[in-house]
């Protein structure tokens, strides 16, 4: 009779280990999916790994807020309530958009290179940042290779940042609203220049 007890307590210590040994493993997949969908949000097209930042992360949508100091185009290519497509793809879902032109301004546009103030990858090459979004921009164009400081927030880091100037570029930018190829609602996108558009058919 003891040998009996003893062989239904250890068959019964035997299936409640086996049991917690199973919850155990699924508790250890569901975190490593979870740190699999993590990673993956945060790596960029280009497969750069996590926390880099790339034109995928501007700020879609804004406030249409201006900065001081910005001029309205008298002859816009592209008047305040066109149609206009979009040739550039800052962003995923942006190139071939249908776009409505809601802000037009004559400005000197710049391609910058930075470190975001919050860390991470070195962003380069970003397009745009316009004159009246660098601090204590002078009243002519910066030339290239000129360190400055950031006022726009077009992206996380970007405000308050050491940039460079690669490039730059006297045009006319335009502020859209569109709905972009993957279906997302963007409202007061900025910047595009003229080069980034044409008339929708």
């Amino acid at each position: 009779m003891n040998k009996l007890w003893v062989f239904l307590i250890s068959t019964i210590a035997a299936i409640t280990l086996t049991a917690c040994g199973d919850d155990q493993n699924g508790a250890e997949d569901n975190v490593n999916k979870e740190v699999e969908q993590s990673t993956h949000q945060t790596e960029d097209s280009s497969g750069n790994g996590p926390g880099s930042l790339e034109h995928s992360e501007m700020n879609h949508s804004s406030s249409g807020e201006l900065p001081a100091g910005l001029k309205k185009a008298e002859n816009p290519t592209y008047p305040v309530g066109t149609k206009a497509i979009i040739t550039a793809n800052h962003m995923e879902g942006m190139e071939g958009a249908e776009a409505t032109i809601v802000g037009a301004f004559d400005t000197t546009a710049y391609v910058v290179s930075y470190t975001p103030i919050t860390g991470g990858k070195r962003v380069t090459n970003h397009k745009w940042v316009i004159h009246e979004e660098i601090d204590q921009a002078p009243d002519f164009p910066i030339e290239p290779n000129s360190e400055v400081s950031l006022n726009a927030d077009h992206m996380p880091g970007m405000k308050g940042a050491v940039a460079v100037i690669e490039d730059l570029e006297e045009t006319t930018v335009y502020m859209v609203d569109y709905i972009s190829t993957t279906g997302e609602k963007v409202k007061n996108h900025k910047w595009l220049t003229e080069e980034e558009l044409k008339l929708a058919d």
